[in-house]
Parts: C-alpha cells; sequence; structure tokens
C-alpha cells in the first residue's frame, strides 16, 4: 500500500497493520532523506494539489500526504531531539516534501505559490538537523546553498589567487616586453 493511500483513510478506519505499515513508510523516507518540508494543503483543489505533485515529480522531490500522529510516530521512533521542533507543526492536512536539495522543496512552493494566492502554507522545515518553522522561513529556504553551489563558491576562491596572480605575471612579462622594445 503507498502512503498516498494512507491519508484517504480516517486514522480511526485504519487496521494496526496498516499505521505500522504507514509508520514504517514513512521512517524508510526521514531516513533517507536528510531534508524534509511539511506543508498545509487543506485550502488546495484536487487539481491543485495534482499540479503541486507533477511539478515535484519534474524536481525529483517526492510528495506524500501522511496522518499527523502517523508522521509524529514515526519520527518519535528514531529518538531523536532533532525532530522535537518539529512536532508543534503537525496539525491540519500535512504534506511532507522530501528532497536531496534542501532548498527545491522551498523553490517548487516559491514558483507553485505564485498563482495559487500563497497556498500551500509551509509548516515546517528540517535541513540537516536545523529545523524552520512557520511560512515566514521560506523566503530563508529559497537562499539555502546546495552543496553544488558551495563546491563552485570553494572552486572559484581556490582559483581566484591563481588568477591573480597569472594576471600579475602576464602583466609584468607585458611590461617588460614593451620597455625592451622601447629601449
Amino acid at each position: 500500500m503507498h502512503i498516498s493511500s494512507f491519508s484517504n483513510f480516517q486514522i480511526n478506519n485504519m487496521t494496526p497493520a496498516q499505521k505500522n505499515e504507514a509508520i514504517e513508510v514513512l521512517k524508510s523516507k526521514f531516513t533517507q532523506y536528510d531534508n524534509f518540508y511539511l506543508t498545509n494543503t487543506e485550502s488546495l483543489t484536487v487539481a491543485q494539489v495534482s499540479k503541486l505533485r507533477g511539478l515535484c515529480f519534474e524536481k525529483n522531490v517526492e510528495m506524500k500526504v501522511a496522518k499527523n500522529t502517523l508522521i509524529k510516530k514515526a519520527l518519535e521512533s528514531f529518538n531523536d531531539e532533532k525532530y522535537a521542533g518539529v512536532y508543534e507543526s503537525l496539525h491540519g492536512v500535512t504534506a511532507l516534501m522530501f528532497s536531496d536539495s534542501p532548498k527545491e522543496p522551498a523553490m517548487i512552493l516559491t514558483s507553485f505559490r505564485r498563482t495559487n494566492k500563497e497556498k500551500p502554507l509551509l509548516k515546517a522545515a528540517l535541513i540537516g538537523t536545523d529545523v524552520f518553522t512557520g511560512d515566514n522561513q521560506l523566503k530563508a529556504l529559497t537562499n539555502i546553498k546546495t552543496k553544488n553551489e558551495l563546491i563552485g563558491e570553494v572552486i572559484g576562491l581556490l582559483q581566484s589567487p591563481a588568477k591573480r596572480v597569472l594576471a600579475a605575471l602576464l602583466h609584468h612579462h607585458e611590461q617588460k616586453e614593451g620597455a625592451e622594445a622601447t629601449a
């Protein structure tokens, strides 16, 4: 059974086996990804949720809807304090966005919200070990640097001194040639 199908049942109607299966699926996702976002999709239409799922699929972001109690039980099973800041965000309808990129879900939400009246709302995000809570954190999350962006910056910084040395040597060489030509 896929986790998205769990959202179609009231938690009271789920058998203990279904609840345990949902928790295990969630635990595997939390283990697989260092980053996840919690959003409130309650005010979205079915068509809007489908569109959001499509955008997530295009950007390699997994979107799952699950009951808050199951999400909390899955997180509590890890007995890790890093999740404590997420618990207070577990209310209303919750859609999880799992990604290897710390900022891709934020970019998707920002883009989607331009045409969907500032919905869905960001409840919380866990990036590595840092928790960001509240919709007001979305802009900050779009500015997070990815691993590749950081590597690019470091390479640029490392190349910069070498480029300056080469430019100085070339300038010195040109000056020397210019002086020899006038002499």
